[in-house]
């Protein structure tokens, strides 16, 4: 028998693993298993309180991460690219986090399914970038990157509702809004490739948003909840910052978040 023959097992072993090709080797071969019917078994495998981290990057608080600048030619397309690859490492373990942690929440199986996907893509999303990274003669870990991610988790582990909160439906959110302009700067730096590889990106990470927000609705509904008032009240709780505007209402719409949740918010 393997060790990680249920699905939560098999996410803390995601988890578990330092070297990011592994994670993203496991996290699409655990998606197969659980897509074929090979693993069938949810399990109760709690998760570590943080992943595994390879040595490299370095890790700096936020505001010490230096800033990225598209205008510096390829140095400056490698500075962006290995942001986001960092920031799609983390969201391979936020959402096999989210799988492990919360299997005491009698959840249907379509729950595990949605965030399966969401690993599964994110594990794609994450390989496609360090394979650029290579091709433009760098590799990720070369860079400095900032932890602020995972702080999202932390302050979401206690409440299912409140990671969906914050994690699809604001961070991940704030990736539709601002990824658009990016593919634009990098077709105008006649990066055509790493502008396909984002434009990938945005088009699942609206279906990672949508999933957010159906599992989101979903409890609210098990406890008689609004929706927009329970969302507005837990973003006010665990949120560090405004949510910034212009918002992308259009992919945000698509997603399932109308705008009246986020625009009627104001300063938090």
């Amino acid at each position: 028998m393997r060790e990680d023959d249920s699905l939560s097992a098999a996410a803390v072993t995601i988890l578990t693993s330092k070297d990011p090709a592994e994670k993203v080797a496991f996290s699409r071969e655990t998606a197969e298993r659980w897509r074929s019917g090979e693993l069938e078994d949810l399990g109760n495998t709690h998760p570590p309180s943080r992943p595994a981290r390879p040595d490299q990057p370095q890790l700096l608080a936020p505001r010490d991460v230096p800033r990225r600048k598209l205008n510096q030619g390829s140095k400056g397309r490698i500075a962006l690219l290995h942001a986001l690859a960092h920031i799609e490492l983390n969201a391979i373990d936020l959402a096999w986090d989210i799988i492990a942690r919360f299997t005491d929440q009698d959840l249907p199986r379509a729950f595990y399914d949605g965030w399966v996907r969401v690993g599964d893509e994110e594990a794609k999303h994450f390989d496609l970038l360090s394979t650029r990274l290579a091709g433009l003669g760098s590799a990720y870990g070369e860079l400095p990157a900032h932890d602020g991610l995972w702080q999202a988790a932390e302050e979401t582990a206690h409440d299912l509702l409140a990671r969906l909160a914050i994690v699809p439906m604001v961070l991940e959110a704030r990736g539709l809004d601002v990824t658009p302009a990016m593919i634009a700067k990098l077709r105008a730096a006649e990066d055509g490739e790493s502008a396909a590889i984002l434009q990938i990106i945005f088009e699942e990470e609206i279906g990672h948003v949508a999933c957010g927000k159906r599992w989101f609705d979903f409890l609210c509904a098990r406890k008689n909840l609004s929706p927009q008032q329970a969302w507005q009240a837990l973003v006010r709780r665990h949120f560090r910052g405004p949510l910034k505007p212009p918002f992308n209402e259009s992919a945000r719409s698509a997603a399932g978040i109308p705008a009246d949740f986020y625009t009627a918010l104001g300063p938090i």
